[in-house]
């Protein structure tokens, strides 16, 4: 079994690095993989292949790869602290928290008149304020309630709410403003600096690194939080990296890239599905893996079909979604 998934890891890898050189190479102008290698490696190609390649492609790449592995990663801890296998990054409001804070800045400011003051916050950032402030709530009644299918379903509820807020700010607001933000729940990968990134990877690596302090406590909650808690583990604060960790992940990739659905959910499927295992030692790093994999075909087929990177990713995700409900009959019954 060692042998196998030692293998799957190395094949997926060269799948990933394959599909980050071809990411780069497709686009509005055409240049060769082996401009791409070379302008990678310092290799002689014109000016302009060079910049095209390392000031825009390499930095959308390389978003999109953080961004698959940083949805999947939270995917699998939400699918495994909620016992749900269709639960997914965005299930406690960290989308609709963004949503919220971005609606805010460009629907709602306009119409309050706010100062420029506010509007320098940036539409990222409005979105990581909205995203904190959902995490802050969930976290605080976290404490008090002991039962993780309340705060799911309380989740669930500050979505509903803070949906129907947005869709009044959409009704009141003016035709630029209501366009401006359609297009940012699109979803792009192609808005970002190396000035952001400098921001985003951090911040991304944060919430792995906390995902990985939960490896053990997530591989005792697949057996029962009765079990885990005799096991001698500490549920509240296993609780709360995980919820912390999510919206690092989540919110990170949805306040820079706008909301991407369905590859938190799909992804740490395919990874069991791939790996055939439960442990969270070898899903982890096969979930980011295999995220990374599908943004960055995801990019490319957005670029040749010229589609928003969401509709792609949805296009890929939901067919998953529909195997592992109907391979799951349980889930349906």
């Amino acid at each position: 079994m060692q042998r196998r998934h030692n293998i799957l890891f190395t094949l997926l890898t060269l799948a990933l690095l394959s599909l980050l050189v071809c990411d780069i190479a497709v686009g509005s102008v055409a240049i060769s993989l082996h401009e791409v290698l070379s302008a990678l490696v310092g290799g002689e190609v014109s000016e302009s292949v060079r910049s095209i390649v390392l000031d825009i492609r390499l930095v959308k790449g390389i978003v999109a790869l953080l961004a698959g592995a940083a949805l999947s990663a939270s995917g699998l801890q939400m699918q495994t602290l909620f016992h749900n296998p269709l639960a997914g990054p965005y299930i406690l409001g960290v989308s609709a928290g963004a949503s919220f804070g971005v609606a805010l800045f460009l629907l709602g400011a306009p119409l309050l008149g706010l100062s420029a003051s506010w509007l320098s916050v940036g539409t990222a950032g409005a979105a990581w304020i909205g995203a904190a402030a959902v995490l802050f709530i969930i976290i605080a009644l976290s404490r008090r309630i002991k039962d993780i299918m309340v705060i799911l379903i309380l989740g669930m509820m500050f979505s509903s709410a803070l949906g129907a807020v947005v869709e009044i700010m959409q009704y009141l607001s003016d035709e630029a403003s209501l366009k401006s933000f359609v297009v940012w729940t699109m979803g792009s990968l192609g808005d970002i600096t190396y000035s952001q990134l400098a921001l985003l990877a951090p911040l991304i690596l944060a919430g792995i690194l906390l995902a990985v302090a939960t490896v053990k406590p997530m591989n005792l909650l697949l057996l029962g939080e009765t079990y885990a808690r005799t096991s001698g583990i500490n549920l509240s604060r296993t609780r709360a990296l995980t919820l912390i960790s999510t919206t690092l992940l989540a919110g990170t990739v949805t306040a820079f890239c706008g909301p991407i659905g369905f590859v938190g959910i799909a992804a740490p499927h395919l990874a069991r599905m791939l790996f055939r295992s439960a442990d969270h030692r070898i899903l982890l790093p096969a979930s980011i893996i295999v995220g990374g994999v599908m943004m960055l075909l995801g990019d490319i087929i957005s670029k040749l079909l010229l589609l928003p990177i969401n509709t792609i990713t949805a296009l890929m995700g939901i067919p998953i979604v529909i195997y592992i409900v109907t391979r799951n009959r349980k889930l349906v019954q």
